[in-house]
């Protein structure tokens, strides 16, 4: 059993997928027709994963004020230089998990204001 997606809530469906395909080197999944409204069905997948981002519509324009998704990366404090070399806002440095020996984690904001952490195995 594994998860299929996680949904990620958005306001800007092709920003969105933009900053995920180019700054994570995402795939896409599926991008289909969902409604009449223009709105899709998006799917994108991380290189190596079976899970998948899947976008919902934001219901606010509210930033997260939490971190709404976890991800694993070997090397946080390169992936952290990689995201500022691009612009994207740092919420906190790479530091050590208070909560977990031997673990980093940081946090960043994606194009639509999500919170997201990063930390290593």
């Amino acid at each position: 059993m594994y998860v299929q997606f996680a949904e990620l809530p958005v306001f800007d469906q092709d920003r969105a997928k933009a900053f995920y395909t180019d700054t994570f080197d995402c795939q896409v999944a599926a991008d289909q027709p969902m409604g009449k409204d223009g709105w899709r069905w998006i799917e994108l997948r991380f290189g190596g994963a079976e899970t998948t981002l899947h976008f919902l519509r934001r219901g606010d324009e509210a930033p997260s004020t939490e971190p709404v998704l976890v991800f694993v990366d070997d090397d946080v404090e390169a992936t952290v230089k990689r995201l500022k070399s691009r612009g994207v806002e740092i919420v906190s440095e790479p530091q050590r998990a208070p909560w977990q020996p031997g673990r980093t984690v940081a946090e960043f904001r994606d194009s639509e204001g999500n919170r997201i952490m990063i930390g290593n195995r």
